[in-house]
Parts: structure tokens; sequence; C-alpha cells
């Protein structure tokens, strides 16, 4: 990425302009222990030192994913806070009434809850919501509609993830957090590359250049397609 320097100052100063104009006070966010909100992490603390909060909402997630988050938080001597949403997430499917043997349906119950709890430190705060979705994720859809995307701002949904590993690295995140396979955390030993059927590389490559194998460009093609609703305000019907 050219002036990687400038990029960073840019996207500091846009967070600054967009939350003083919503006559905010801060940034608050999902602190996951991945590279993409460990980044969103860096920009928050360097825009608002005092003021940016990191969430951290274990899911039946993986001990490790805390850990690495906590991680982050001690690099940047940034203020954190845990809700621990384990028993929330199973007293709502139980109140549900619903056996269901839909597992994403399930898996993506986690990302609204978490969507709700920043939400709620949102307004108590009087703070805005700083989403984590990257350029290659929104792409494709990879990301869970009203859960992880439901947020205030998109400051990196512009950025390959290539170019997320270069931000983070300018913004001195540590390399356990950088090299460590992406996952959404939905389920155990679950990867987002795994589970797209293909590697960032590949993805990055393709939006940036148009190029890749027929059957990678057709698969990545339909996936976009099929998830524009994701991107989309809901339809509404016109009298």
């Amino acid at each position: 990425m050219e002036n990687l320097d400038l990029t960073i100052k840019d996207l500091i100063n846009w967070l600054k302009i967009k939350v003083k104009s919503a006559n905010a006070k801060g940034l608050v966010f999902g602190l996951s222990g991945g590279i993409d909100s460990a980044v969103i992490a860096g920009l928050a603390k360097q825009a608002f030192p005092g003021n940016s909060l990191g969430v951290m909402m274990p899911c039946h997630s993986t001990k490790k994913d805390e850990e690495d988050a906590l991680l982050i938080a001690d690099k940047l001597n940034l203020k954190t806070t845990k809700v621990d949403l384990n028993q929330t997430y199973d007293i709502y499917l139980k109140s549900t009434g619903l056996d269901s043997n839909n597992d994403m349906a399930k898996a993506n119950i986690k990302p609204r809850l978490r969507m709700t709890t920043l939400y709620y430190f949102a307004q108590h705060y009087n703070y805005l919501v700083a989403g984590s979705s990257n350029k290659s994720e929104f792409f494709v859809g990879y990301f869970t509609k009203f859960g992880d995307s439901g947020a205030d701002l998109l400051p990196l949904a512009d950025f390959v993830k290539s170019e997320i590993v270069e931000l983070a690295r300018a913004l001195g995140i540590p390399d356990i957090i950088i090299t460590k396979p992406p996952s959404a955390g939905l389920w155990e030993d679950q990867t987002d590359e795994e589970e797209m059927g293909f590697g960032y590389d590949v993805l990055d490559k393709y939006i940036r250049t148009g190029k890749g194998t027929s059957e990678i460009t057709k698969k990545i093609d339909r996936m976009n397609q099929m998830s524009s609703h994701k991107r989309e305000f809901p339809p509404i019907f016109m009298k």
C-alpha cells in the first residue's frame, strides 16, 4: 500500500470527523483477538486515547481468543470490558422453543448478540460503534447481516485483507495476531478461508485485478451476487 503512514493519518482524522459530526464522544468496538478488530483498536486508540473501549464478548468461543484480545489491549494500553454471553446465548436458544438443526442459524445468533451489546455500551457512553469488516469479507458477504455488519462506521470496508495486514504492522499489532488464521469464531476450529473455500490471497487478487481461475472467479461472483442484500437497506415499497 502506498503512503501507509498518510493512510493511517487520514483514517484517524476520518474517525474524528465522523464522531464529532454525530455529537458523540468516542468509539466502542468488539475486541475478538483477530487482526481486523486489532486494527480498529489501534486506530480508535490514536483517534480517541481516552474514549475508546474494546469489548470482549465470549460466546462459546475459545480461551485463546480472549488471551489474544488481552494481548492487543495490553500492547495498545486500551480500556476494555468483558461481557460473557455464554449463558445469554443458551437461554435465548432455549427460550425460542425451536430445536433447530440449522447450525448456521444458531451460529449467527452470536454476532447479533454482540451487536446488541456494543450498542448498549455505545448509547451509555455516547460513543459510535466501529465495525471491523474488511473489503474482502464485505465483497463476498462473509459477515452476519445485522450482526458484525451492524455498526455506525465501517473504517476498514475499503481495505482488502492483505492491506489490513499492512495496517496492523504499521500500528504495532503483535505478530502472533497478524499471523494467526483468520476466524469469525462461530464454532470450534472454524477458519474463514476453509469456510469460503479459497484463500484471502486469491480473493484479494480477484478484487484488485479481476483475475483468477474460472472456477474461483465464478464462485466469488456468485457469492457477491447472493450476498448483495447484505450490503443494501431492506427494500421499501413505494406507494
